[in-house]
């Protein structure tokens, strides 16, 4: 596995939480094994891995719960956004792809743990495409623009983050 020398940044839905990495790792992947399942709460995590070394959290601390003795998984106690999967042993964090700022960087080279891959997975590229947000609901995309509360994808200085209703 390769260290590509590049600065990433991303953060959870909400802004409260912002990371920035100097380095990843070769190995954009999709793993389908049942916890990512379970801590996404789709069928499988887009990942790609930092270096630990190279990982740094630019704003607030993010979450973390043990899923076995072994993993660590960080998220936004404030919006619930999953943001990572850590290796305890092995020096490197995977980011969510999801939580960058340019996901379009880190094709998946991957799928792992192929055992839990739901069995329609390799039918979804074949599936009809409706096409962007406005084209499925006009009125509806307006009203999500309109009270937006996600955070951009860049750095901000000043954000107010909203907090958890109920």
């Amino acid at each position: 596995m390769n260290r590509i020398e590049t600065e990433v940044s991303g953060g959870c839905q909400c802004g409260a939480l912002r990371y920035r990495a100097t380095a990843v790792l070769d190995n954009s992947h999709l793993c389908h094994c049942r916890m990512c399942q379970k801590a996404t709460g789709n069928i499988f995590s887009a990942l790609v891995a930092a270096p630990d070394e190279a990982l740094t959290w630019t704003r607030g601390k993010p979450s973390v719960w043990k899923s076995s003795e072994k993993v660590e998984r960080g998220f936004c106690a404030n919006c619930g956004t999953p943001l990572f999967f850590h290796h305890v042993e092995n020096g490197r964090t995977n980011l969510m792809l999801g939580t960058l700022d340019n996901p379009n960087a880190f094709p998946p080279h991957a799928n792992i743990c192929t055992e839990n891959m739901v069995t329609w997975f390799e039918t979804i590229t074949d599936i009809e495409n409706t096409g962007a947000t406005e084209n499925n609901g006009p009125a509806w995309a307006a009203a999500i623009k309109q009270s937006n509360n996600q955070h951009p994808d860049h750095d901000t200085d000043g954000w107010k983050v909203k907090g958890r209703e109920g």
